[in-house]
């Protein structure tokens, strides 16, 4: 319930929220609602057969590997790097700070050209491995590596602050207790972190799942081997069978939508426990 402020006239009130509304309805709502009635335009036969393709199942199963394999990582890294900064004092701390959001700031391509002149098979790292039967570029190993550069950050931007404020008391109290260091980490550290883990985690998986800039550039574009679902519905589309491309993309607008339930129901659970600590 939206309760006015002493002195605001009600009719700016309903035009704010008239003018959000009109926003979301056309920016947000429509848009949606065209993608899953453009999948569904030749009916639920149209629907199937765009997922009968084993190309379509390829980038699926690719895509959620890749998720299955990036988001652990990320979250090992995170609690890591954020116990770090939270923990310990230590020269170039700051810059440490800084080199997180650097995915951030470089563009996915950029970030993907990165892996191309590291690993690729012209260069000499790249030759080694290719020769020794690990190829890198134009591989899954590769659309793993570019997704991980470019979700590293969620995790560990998530923990920093959440940490930072609940501070070093309680572990404290535990180590003069007699706790070992990993005792306080799974019985302390973690329970109180596990809100903001799981959120960094959904909100990496959301970006993981729909990657398209740093893989397009390593994956190679071999429809059923490196294609994720983001590559595929471009390719659908560049070929112009828009009803497939349509419904590859509705998937990932259901995942997105899901995504987005886990994030309030996080968000929600985060509150309580914040409000249960403050009383």
């Amino acid at each position: 319930m939206i309760s006015p402020r002493d002195g605001d006239p009600a009719l700016v009130r309903w035009v704010l929220i008239g003018l959000t509304v009109l926003f979301f309805g056309l920016f947000l709502f429509l848009p949606l609602a065209l993608v899953f009635a453009q999948a569904f335009q030749k009916g639920w036969e149209g629907f199937a057969a765009a997922w009968a393709d084993p190309a379509a199942v390829g980038a699926l199963q690719l895509t959620v590997v890749t998720a299955l394999i990036v988001v652990p990582l990320n979250a090992i890294f995170g609690v890591a790097a954020a116990w770090l900064i939270t923990k310990f004092q230590f020269r170039g701390k700051a810059f440490l700070i800084s080199i997180l959001d650097l995915p951030f700031a470089v563009s996915p391509v950029i970030a993907g050209l990165v892996f191309v002149l590291l690993v690729g098979a012209r260069t000499p790292l790249g030759s080694w491995l290719v020769d020794h039967g690990m190829k890198i570029i134009f591989a899954p190993p590769g659309i793993v590596l570019a997704t991980l550069f470019v979700t590293f950050p969620f995790v560990v931007r998530e923990l920093i602050p959440l940490m930072q404020a609940q501070g070093r008391e309680e572990e404290e109290a535990a180590l003069t207790l007699g706790a070992r260091g990993w005792q306080v980490f799974w019985r302390v550290t973690l329970p109180n972190i596990k809100w903001g883990l799981l959120y960094g985690m959904v909100l990496c998986n959301a970006r993981a799942i729909g990657e398209f800039g740093a893989v397009s550039v390593v994956s190679g574009h071999i429809r059923g081997e490196t294609n994720t679902i983001p590559l595929h519905v471009e390719i659908l589309y560049s070929s112009y069978d828009f009803t497939a491309s349509f419904a590859v993309a509705s998937v990932l607008v259901f995942l997105a939508l899901v995504t987005l339930a886990v994030k309030a129901w996080l968000e929600h659970r985060f509150e309580k426990q914040e409000k249960g600590e403050s009383s």
